[in-house]
């Protein structure tokens, strides 16, 4: 910014153009030098300045100071693309010139300079532009008197742009320029004059990253050119990109003038990316350095996106490594009679004027002077050369995009002019009105008109609405590459919507498959993203998520928590209910502890029907026969009680499985505690003296059955009062399923019950134990003892087991418990007396059971 101005300043002194601006005062200025004359001109009512970049450099000399320096002159070849720009504004003002619409009665003229893409030639041409050819100028009014111009077009690049911006600036001139797209030309406290018919870059690099995003890259190279065009845009395009997620393997910057090395380096650094599609934000004649060095070594293909500067230049299509470009462009239009006006040129018109007559002589490798009596190595025109035949980018008009905008420039000042010069009478102008810049300058903040239906009108920062082509290079059937339109872009449109394709893109590789440029895979659905140490946030790891969490989208960053109730699959993208695991009756499990349980109360049944049968046999009435009954009844319901721990837990069958299941074993255990007692009191009966049966006669036995069951109910009522078991889904053992078990409500209620079974089995062993030696013939103490002692290792066993079965299996070893010391107790106490009724009906007598008979070894 400060190198413009500090430029612009300096050639203001240096050429004394108004001795003000350098703060002194000396009277009479007179321009050191000869005045640059135009490239092309025609005089008219009001002149229109144009400055274009025909050729792109200048003759530069080493300054001895022993002698006035030469005149700055361009120097290089003639870019016959900017010529045609040129001779767009010599066409418009001759169409303006012969329409009774616009300015009748006015005729326009055109001043149009070369600037050389150079900002000296290109502060040197608008001074002269706002200033005339004269020599001489006063101090007394040359400040304040009228531009030369009333309105400049141009420059065709941004850097010149915006020095010339600056300048004519100062002096209220506007500057409408064609192709100058430096988002910074609308800072209208830098540029307040400056106008446009070209999109500001800020659109352009929006539209890019739209497109880099729309094609899933993430992971591009850049390079741009080393100048105010190139930085300004590729710094609103990185902006742009990061805002969409993109990342930037390298950005690159080269400049024409740069030394060799430096675009070798570039070359090199595009050469060996790993990215494989790179944006270049380039102006047409840096792109065509880059490509020639890319082409002595050619890259791996990669796919190029392009800014418009060079995108639809027709001389890049020589570059075959560019096929399947993409990349924006001013729309497509047509100019009726253009065509017809470059091509009508004769070599006499040529020689009016030395741009004309050079370009006549490269176009045709001939000379037209040695007609006037020159020499050169070339051999002479003939006269027969026709531009018609010539295949350049000055005769193609299929493509007329940046020369619609010169068109619509010119016919902006036009109609900025007449809003000035028409005002009272739009049929009759009057061309002796003096017009100063400041009020085109505010003719042109009005301008709204449609023309060949290209709608022109400025916002605040003087740029037009943005909206652009999206271009493809597309290889032909005759092996030629054409620019092909592929979609849109229009900013006005509602965001995300701005972006549109109306054809297949052919890619780089031939297909229409999009390519891929990313710098790590896709992470699918089940894992996320891991930034690697160091790099890029485009580049990372896919990790699987942790255990208990998905993720459902690709590129997750994070790994969402599934509900408790819920469970990840296997490839950890959905949340599945959990399946509910408790011990189902249908399940081999369930249908062979259900099958042991009703077998072992059929047992129970089968020997209550039994002993029935036989009540009146002296095996079933020795040792109280009331009790053998009550004791295979409560065996009955232990066995039955087990299938209440089947099947899905209620509330209801939870209170029942525990609280039956205490009062029927404690109804057992007090049975078996009965017959026991009977033992030892039967036996200390059987001594002298001794009546101690009638303190536990029947009567005694069922109040202790009672008592001893009445303190397990209490325990139960009490239990259930307080805190009573309820169903309860236990998701902490396992993580992937839900166990639903019977939670106890209060453990100590239900360590009270099991406890209190315990007291009183232990408590029944030790009597039985004591009373195993008694001297009866069949003495039931020592089958009481191993009932007991089956028993007792049962549940103690259980404790342990009961604690660390998993899920389902926890009830399966109650139920078993409780089949195993169920099945225990008969076996030990009835099977005896079973086998003696049905296999030894002899041994079923009194005097056997008395012991006055022997009897055989059981």
């Amino acid at each position: 910014m400060n190198v413009h101005l500090f430029l612009t300043l300096t050639l203001l002194c240096i050429i004394s153009l108004c001795p003000a601006v350098c703060g002194v005062n000396l009277g009479t200025c007179i321009l050191q030098g000869d005045p640059q004359p135009p490239a092309l001109f025609e005089d008219g009512d009001f002149v229109i300045g144009g400055a274009f970049t025909i050729h792109y450099y200048v003759r530069t000399e080493k300054h001895t100071f022993t002698r006035r320096p030469q005149p700055i002159e361009c120097s290089g070849s003639m870019d016959f693309r900017e010529l045609r720009f040129a001779r767009a504004l010599q066409f418009t003002i001759q169409e303006i010139n012969n329409s009774s619409d616009l300015l009748p009665g006015i005729t326009l003229g055109y001043h149009i300079y070369d600037s050389c893409a150079s900002v000296p030639m290109a502060i040197k041409v608008a001074l002269q532009l706002a200033n005339g050819q004269d020599l001489v100028f006063n101090d007394t009014d040359s400040c304040s008197k009228s531009s030369a111009i009333p309105a400049l077009v141009g420059d065709s690049a941004s850097t010149p742009a915006i020095s010339t911006s600056r300048l004519l600036g100062a002096f209220g001139i506007p500057l409408v320029s064609h192709y100058a797209t430096c988002a910074c030309l609308s800072d209208k406290r830098q540029h307040p004059t400056f106008f446009r018919t070209i999109p500001s870059d800020h659109h352009q690099a929006a539209a890019l990253a739209r497109m880099v995003k729309h094609f899933g890259w993430t992971w591009i190279g850049t390079v741009c050119s080393d100048s105010d065009y190139g930085n300004n845009g590729m710094a609103s395009f990185l902006k742009a990109a990061e805002e969409e997620g993109i990342c930037v393997e390298y950005s690159e910057a080269y400049y024409r003038t740069q030394p060799r090395s430096k675009l070798k380096r570039v070359a090199d650094v595009i050469r060996k990316s790993t990215a494989r599609v790179i944006v270049a934000f380039v102006a047409a004649g840096d792109m065509r350095f880059l490509l020639e060095e890319l082409s002595q070594q050619p890259p791996p293909p990669m796919q190029w996106i392009g800014s418009e500067a060079w995108v639809t230049d027709p001389q890049m299509l020589r570059f075959g490594l560019c096929i399947g470009a993409v990349g924006v462009a001013i729309p497509r239009s047509v100019i009726p009679g253009f065509r017809n006006f470059l091509l009508d040129l004769s070599p006499e018109q040529v020689l009016k004027f030395p741009l004309l007559t050079e370009f006549w002589e490269s176009s045709f490798s001939c000379s037209l002077k040695q007609q006037t009596g020159s020499s050169t190595a070339m051999p002479a025109c003939n006269g027969t050369e026709d531009l018609r035949a010539l295949q350049n980018p000055y005769t193609d008009t299929s493509q007329l995009r940046v020369t619609n905008m010169v068109y619509k420039a010119t016919y902006a000042i036009a109609h900025a002019l007449q809003g000035i010069v028409c005002k009272d009478k739009r049929d009759k102008c009057d061309k002796n009105i003096k017009v100063e810049p400041r009020q085109v300058f505010n003719q042109l903040k009005q301008v709204n008109f449609t023309k060949n239906n290209y709608s022109v009108s400025f916002d605040t920062n003087g740029d037009p609405v943005a909206t652009y082509e999206l271009v493809n290079w597309q290889l032909q059937g005759d092996g030629s590459i054409d620019f092909v339109t592929v979609g849109q872009y229009d900013a006005s449109q509602p965001k995300g919507q701005e972006f549109s394709l109306s054809k297949d893109i052919i890619w780089f590789d031939g297909s229409e498959k999009v390519p891929v440029s990313v710098c790590s895979v896709s992470c699918p659905p089940g894992t996320r993203k891991a930034v690697q140490k160091g790099r890029p946030v485009c580049c990372y790891d896919c990790i699987n998520c942790a255990e208990g969490e998905i993720s459902n989208e690709t590129d997750s960053l994070e790994c969402q928590k599934c509900l408790p109730e819920y469970w990840p699959n296997n490839e950890k993208d959905k949340c599945l209910l959990k399946p509910v695991e408790f011990l189902y009756w249908d399940e081999i499990l369930g249908i062979i502890l259900a099958a042991f349980s009703v077998v072992g109360s059929l047992v129970a049944l089968s020997i209550t029907l039994l002993f029935y049968k036989n009540r009146a046999s002296p095996i079933v009435r020795a040792n109280n026969s009331e009790l053998s009954f009550l004791l295979l009844f409560s065996l009955t319901l232990c066995f039955l009680c087990s299938l209440t721990f089947i099947g899905r837990p209620t509330e209801w069958s939870c209170m029942l499985r525990h609280t039956a299941f205490g009062i029927t074993f404690v109804l057992c255990i007090s049975c078996v505690l009965g017959k026991t007692i009977v033992v030892l009191m039967a036996f200390k009966a059987t001594l002298p003296g001794s009546n101690v049966m009638k303190w536990f006669g029947p009567h005694q036995q069922r109040l202790s059955v009672f008592s001893f069951t009445l303190v397990q109910v209490l325990i139960c009522v009490l239990w259930l009062k307080i805190a009573p078991p309820f169903p309860y889904n236990n998701m902490q053992h396992y993580k992937e399923k839900i166990i639903l078990e019977c939670s106890f409500g209060s453990a100590i209620g239900f360590w009270a019950v099991l406890g209190y079974i315990g007291l009183l089995a232990f408590l029944c062993f030790v009597l039985a134990f004591l009373a195993r030696k008694l001297p009866d013939n069949f003495n039931e103490a020592k089958f009481i003892t191993f009932s007991m002692l089956i028993f007792c290792a049962v549940w103690i066993t259980f404790i342990p087991a009961y604690v660390s079965s998993p899920g389902k299996f926890t009830v399966a070893v109650e139920i078993f418990a409780i089949l195993a010391s169920s099945f225990g107790l008969i076996l030990c106490i009835f099977a005896p007396k079973c086998f003696i009724i049905v296999f030894r009906p002899e041994q079923n007598t009194k005097k056997h059971l008395m012991g006055k008979v022997p009897s055989k070894s059981l």
